[in-house]
């Protein structure tokens, strides 16, 4: 389990920490007591969690691009952490059709980027012990099989988003063979993370489902859905980041033991379709609340993917706390406290307390 005395006093930096997940997460180390710095660019949404919450008064952030490397570096220098958490990208599927490139560039080389920061800093004695990239189920080589991936299933990608994130996990891998081995002189324990499709409180991604409907009920719109069948490994953002917290922990005690692919989704049943989803929400939501589906051809996305998550389970103890009915609940919930102008700071640090007290 994650253990608060652990993170008291821990330094960690956090690459994209002025996005969604990694706004979630830096609260939560923070109210641990960890002094959390950031790397990221400017928030990309308005409004975004990173504003609302006023994560600018907790979290040192070097506002900067993860491609320029000099910056990164310094930054690195400058912070002397003990963890890594990378979490900066190019997220979106059908942004990445547009920007291939970008695309590449930030999640690829991006991550290039910071693994030799983080080699040039352990061999010239910096603290770092751990690194830990955050990728997506995404990576897995998807043949739309009934079965969820496991960590040493083929890596492979159809869109360029999702290519580029098993490129950052084969990027990490070579590293971690190359530089980070057990009989190393460089001291880290690198380790990759596979998450699902995340929703919560806080998120106004363009092209995400959650989002997307969010935004239409908060303005009395129809919802427009474009592929109603496809089924994801649908989870609340509290379920993986409390799996890259407890295995940065794990990484850090035990070292090479936990230097591995990590898998964190829902269970079997939290599978469910883009049409569920959104006829959940629109009862949650109430007031008449409504969806189309959008006609034409869209840019291909996978129809079926799941996620085996047993190796997290048995070997680091993590397991799953709330169903998606539960998680959507918190979605709407986030959502009418926005709505109702609350503090959103506090707001969402009872969704993370209230997380944590769930057996």
């Amino acid at each position: 389990m994650i253990d608060p005395s652990f993170w008291k006093g821990k330094s960690v930096f956090i690459t994209g920490n002025t996005g969604f997940k990694g706004s979630w997460i830096s609260m939560w180390l923070h109210s641990l007591g960890a002094n959390v710095t950031g790397y990221s660019l400017q928030p990309h949404t308005n409004p975004s969690l990173f504003e609302l919450c006023r994560l600018y008064q907790l979290v040192p952030t070097h506002y900067a691009d993860i491609r320029d490397k000099k910056t990164l570096t310094e930054a690195l220098r400058k912070a002397d952490p003990d963890i890594v958490i990378h979490m900066a990208a190019q997220p979106i599927v059908r942004e990445s059709y547009q920007h291939p490139l970008d695309t590449y560039e930030i999640n690829v080389m991006g991550t290039v980027n910071l693994l030799e920061a983080v080699r040039e800093m352990a061999a010239s004695n910096g603290r770092i012990q751990v690194f830990l990239n955050v990728t997506s189920d995404k990576c897995y080589e998807n043949n739309e099989w009934p079965w969820g991936y496991r960590e040493n299933d083929r890596l492979g990608g159809h869109d360029p988003y999702s290519n580029s994130k098993a490129c950052s996990e084969l990027v990490t891998s070579a590293y971690r063979n190359s530089f980070f081995h057990s009989g190393s002189d460089l001291k880290v324990a690198v380790a990759t993370a596979r998450a699902g499709n995340v929703i919560g409180g806080g998120d106004w991604s363009k092209d995400r489902l959650v989002p997307d409907c969010i935004n239409a009920l908060h303005h009395n719109r129809s919802i427009v859905i474009r592929n109603p069948h496809a089924l994801r490994p649908w989870q609340h953002v509290l379920e993986p980041v409390s799996g890259y917290i407890l295995l940065a922990q794990q990484l850090y005690l035990h070292g090479s033991a936990y230097a591995q692919a990590w898998n964190f989704g829902p269970y079997e049943q939290d599978v469910k379709s883009v049409q569920w989803i959104v006829n959940s929400l629109c009862r949650k939501w109430g007031q008449s609340a409504s969806f189309d589906i959008q006609p034409g051809d869209h840019p291909h996305e996978a129809q079926l993917l799941k996620l085996d998550c047993s190796k997290a389970i048995a070997e680091l103890g993590w397991k799953p706390k709330w169903h998606l009915d539960t998680a959507l609940d918190k979605v709407v919930e986030w959502a009418r406290a926005y709505e109702e102008q609350r503090d959103l700071l506090t707001f969402t640090l009872s969704q993370i307390d209230e997380y944590i007290h769930t057996s």
